[in-house]
């Protein structure tokens, strides 16, 4: 298999819709391991429209290219109560990226 399964969390602010089915907001991506890029990506906001709005703000771009594009990406583009969250999740996932990386696994 040519991808990665990666998941980032982070905790919701109160208030919510989405606060009242989980208590923390997960990001999940496939990435490809050649070349970091994501697949896809999905979410646990409450909407299917918000949970369609980051795969497809966040797909395409390159972990390889560090964090700040998919961070700035949601900074410039969500502007709901969980930006924030977002973007924790996104960093909590390139960490778990960072790490798979540096176990040299980076392709295969």
């Amino acid at each position: 298999m040519n991808t990665l399964f990666i998941a980032g969390h982070a905790r919701l602010p109160s208030g919510m819709a989405a606060q009242n089915l989980y208590e923390t907001l997960t990001i999940t991506a496939e990435i490809d391991k050649q070349y970091g890029v994501i697949i896809t990506a999905s979410c646990t906001l409450a909407t299917q429209h918000g949970q369609d709005f980051v795969h497809h703000l966040l797909r395409g771009l390159s972990l390889q290219d560090g964090i700040d594009k998919p961070i700035e990406a949601v900074r410039n583009n969500y502007l709901g109560k969980a930006g924030n969250a977002l973007i924790s999740a996104l960093k909590d996932l390139y960490k778990q990226y960072e790490t798979y990386n540096s176990s040299n696994h980076t392709s295969i």
